[in-house]
């Protein structure tokens, strides 16, 4: 019975934590949006440039990759160099948020909603 009242503990003192969170949620947005990840398949056939927003900045295409006049082979490897480079953003966004969370003292491991 008393380990709900804990939970209400923990909670208010995040809720002080609040307007301290929001600014450093817009900062973590800020550097999201700077820090820059590749992926790429086909031994460098296709690369994808990604920020650590999740959102695809460029796709290069080797001259190799157009010279296998193979539609499917092509769009696998679109696919994978996409796959890797989201899989790198969102690590570089995890190691983001634990930095956040830490500055605020918060435990670790600890989620934020919309943020994986």
């Amino acid at each position: 019975m008393f380990e709900m009242f804990k939970g209400m503990g923990q909670l208010a003192g995040m809720m002080r934590l609040l307007p301290k969170l929001q600014e450093g949620m817009q900062q973590l947005q800020e550097r999201l949006g700077q820090v820059t990840v590749e992926g790429d398949a086909g031994a460098g056939m296709v690369k994808v440039k990604a920020n650590g927003k999740q959102e695809v900045l460029a796709v290069t295409l080797s001259e190799d990759a157009l010279k296998l006049n193979d539609r499917e082979m092509l769009e696998d490897l679109i696919k994978a160099a996409v796959n890797q480079a989201m899989d790198r953003a969102r690590s570089a966004g995890a190691e983001e948020m634990s930095k956040l969370g830490g500055g605020l003292g918060l435990p670790p491991g600890m989620k934020f909603p919309g943020m994986g």
